[in-house]
C-alpha cells in the first residue's frame, strides 16, 4: 500500500519559504547593485524563514512525522 505525503504543504512550511524566498530576493538584489551589506541582510533573512517554519512546526502548525504511529 502507497503511503500519504504531505510533501511539506503546512502553514509552518509555507510560511518559512516564503521568507526564505524574499531573503533571495533581497540579496540578489543587493548582489546586482555590489552592496555586500545587503546581500548579509538578505541571508540574514533567509536564515529567519528557517527559524520561522521551525518556531510554527513547533507551535503545531506543520504535519506530524509519522501519521502512522499509534497516539
Amino acid at each position: 500500500m502507497a503511503k500519504h505525503y504531505h510533501h511539506g504543504n503546512s502553514p509552518a512550511a509555507w510560511t518559512g519559504v516564503i521568507i526564505a524566498f524574499i531573503g533571495f530576493c533581497i540579496g540578489g538584489a543587493f548582489t546586482v547593485t555590489a552592496q555586500p551589506i545587503g546581500v548579509v541582510a538578505g541571508l540574514v533573512v533567509v536564515g529567519l524563514g528557517g527559524v520561522a517554519g521551525l518556531v510554527m512546526r513547533s507551535m503545531g502548525l506543520g504535519h506530524d512525522p509519522n501519521p502512522d504511529a499509534p497516539h
